[in-house]
C-alpha cells in the first residue's frame, strides 16, 4: 500500500498577541523571500506552501511555520475528497527540528473552506474567509471570530424581510489583510447544510438562511396570498441564486431528495428547493382529515430537482409541548 502524503496549508490566520506585520517579516525570513511575496501568498489563503510530502516532513515545516504566528494545517493527500489548494510561489526551503504529533487530515470543499460540527442536532460552523473577502450572516448568528474581521451591518431586504420574520439586518465580515475565522450558531437547534450554487437558485424557507458569500443574491420572493395561507408558513420565501456558497439550516436534521417528477411533502417539514420545481399547496385528505388526521395541509412539488426536507417540525413540537406547560392554579 502507497504510504500517505501531506500538504501544508497556510491558513493566513494569527494567534493570539501576534501582530501581522511581525509574523510576514518572520515568515519571509523563513521562506528566504521578501514581505512583498508574502503578502501576496497570504493574499490567497488558504494555499499549499509544501506539498506531496511525509508526516514527519510536513509537521517539521508546520512547527517553523507556526513559529512566527501563522496557524498552518496538514491536509491528507490520498484521503482529500476535493482538490489540493493551489501551491504558492514562496521559495520552500524552511527548516526545524521534527515533532512527534500525528498529522491531522483537512477536509477540502468547492468554495470556501468550512467545517461543521454538532450536526444534526446542534450544529456550529466554522468558515476560513480568505483575505480581503467578505461573508455576509444572518444577525446574530456570530458565535466567535478573530480580532481582525471587520463586521459591518447592512440593512437587507427592507419590508420583504420584514414580512419574514427574518430580522431587517445583514451582517458583513471581512477579513482585511490577512485570513480569518468566523464561527456561527443559528438560532435553532437543528442541522446545517452547505451548497455551491454554480448559477443555480435555490429558495429557503423564512428562517433557514445562515450565511452566503457576496456573489450570492438574496431576494424575498411573493409567494402568494393563497400558497402562503394555506402553508401555515410565511407568505415569502428567499430566493438564493448567482454563484458562491450558501448554508442554511433546520429543525431537526436535514434530508436532501431528488425530486425526478411528483413528490408530496408537509408544509412544516420544507426547508428548501430548487428552481426547476413547481408546487402548489393542497389537503392531504378530504376535510375530515383536514381537521381530524393532524396533517393538515402538503406541499406537491412537480418537475425535477432537489428538496431539502427537515425531520422535525415546529407546529408539531408545540403542539406536543402544549400539554406540558404549567397551569397555575385558581
Amino acid at each position: 500500500m502507497q504510504d500517505n502524503t501531506y500538504n501544508l496549508i497556510l491558513t493566513g490566520q494569527l494567534r493570539a498577541s501576534v501582530t501581522l506585520a511581525d509574523a510576514t517579516s518572520a515568515l519571509a525570513v523563513i521562506f528566504k523571500t521578501s514581505e512583498e511575496k508574502i503578502q501576496q501568498t497570504l493574499a490567497k489563503a488558504p494555499v499549499s506552501v509544501k506539498s506531496n510530502v511525509d508526516a514527519a516532513t510536513a509537521e517539521k515545516f508546520k512547527a517553523a511555520i507556526e513559529r512566527t504566528g501563522f496557524i498552518c494545517e496538514i491536509e491528507s493527500v490520498n484521503d482529500a475528497v476535493a482538490p489540493a489548494p493551489v501551491t504558492s510561489q514562496v521559495n520552500q526551503t524552511a527548516s526545524a527540528p521534527a515533532v512527534s504529533t500525528p498529522a491531522a487530515s483537512r477536509t477540502r470543499f468547492k468554495g470556501l473552506t468550512y467545517k461543521i460540527e454538532g450536526n444534526p442536532d446542534y450544529s456550529f460552523l466554522t468558515v476560513q474567509i480568505p483575505a480581503n473577502q467578505t461573508l455576509k450572516v444572518e444577525a446574530s448568528s456570530m458565535a466567535t471570530m478573530d480580532t481582525h474581521l471587520v463586521m459591518k451591518t447592512k440593512l437587507k431586504g427592507g419590508f420583504g424581510r420584514f414580512l419574514t420574520g427574518e430580522s431587517l439586518f445583514l451582517n458583513e465580515f471581512t477579513a482585511e489583510r490577512a485570513a480569518g475565522e468566523i464561527g456561527l450558531a443559528p438560532g435553532t437547534p437543528g442541522d446545517l447544510f452547505h451548497q455551491y450554487l454554480d448559477g443555480q437558485t435555490i429558495f429557503l424557507q423564512n428562517s433557514a438562511f445562515v450565511a452566503a458569500t457576496m456573489d450570492v443574491t438574496l431576494e424575498t420572493k411573493w409567494q402568494g396570498m393563497l400558497k402562503g395561507f394555506f402553508s401555515g408558513e410565511s407568505f415569502f420565501l428567499i430566493r438564493c441564486s448567482g454563484k458562491g456558497d450558501l448554508w442554511f439550516n433546520s429543525y431537526g436534521a436535514i434530508i436532501e431528495i431528488d425530486v425526478e417528477d411528483d413528490y408530496v411533502v408537509d408544509t412544516s417539514n420544507i426547508v428548501a428547493f430548487t428552481d426547476g420545481l413547481t408546487y402548489n399547496i393542497t389537503k392531504v385528505g378530504g376535510y375530515k382529515s383536514l381537521f381530524f388526521s393532524g396533517e393538515g395541509f402538503v406541499c406537491r412539488f412537480t418537475g425535477k430537482g432537489k428538496v431539502w426536507i427537515q425531520t422535525r417540525s415546529a407546529q408539531a413540537f408545540t403542539s406536543w409541548a402544549h400539554f406540558f406547560r404549567p397551569v397555575s392554579s385558581k
